[in-house]
């Protein structure tokens, strides 16, 4: 049973990343577009910066989904990468959603843009199938050697 649970975090996480993906595509399209002032809130760094940096997390937690995979297909064993990729893929998937529908403002709500719905979906990768906390808690212990929290 639990070589079930690795191959589970690991698509998660490359869910994760998708809807994360997804989320900044939108929010990207509309920094574009959107103009105020004569220019496109895209050009303000207070809009550009932190879908910069949400995009950049999004690389490296894919980069961990893609070492995970590698290694559980090729019968290495994976808990500690496919923890880390779980863990830091919906943290970055989150955080993408969390800024585009910040970038949209009130818009970001209006089921017309589909940016709310990717923020609701992406917020249960946080608590599903484990929560950021039990990641945190196989990292601690079966990773650092540290005793068991719980």
């Amino acid at each position: 049973m639990l070589d079930g649970i690795n191959p589970e975090r690991i698509v998660i996480a490359a869910e994760a990343v998708g809807i994360g993906k997804a989320a900044l595509a939108r929010a990207v399209d509309y920094a574009k577009s959107r103009v105020v002032f004569g220019r496109p809130i895209g050009q303000n760094q207070g809009i550009q910066f932190p879908l910069a940096d949400a995009y950049s997390k999004l690389e490296c937690a894919e980069l961990m989904v893609f070492k995970a995979a590698w290694l559980f297909d090729h019968g290495h064993p994976c808990g500690k990468e496919a923890n880390i990729a779980k863990l830091r893929a919906a943290e970055a998937g989150f955080e993408a959603c969390d800024w585009a529908l910040q970038t949209h403002g009130g818009f970001g709500y209006a089921k017309e843009f589909d940016v709310e719905r990717l923020w609701r979906e992406i917020r249960l990768y946080k608590i599903a199938p484990v929560s950021q906390q039990m990641a945190l808690n196989y990292i601690g212990e079966h990773v650092l050697g540290l005793p068991k929290s719980y």
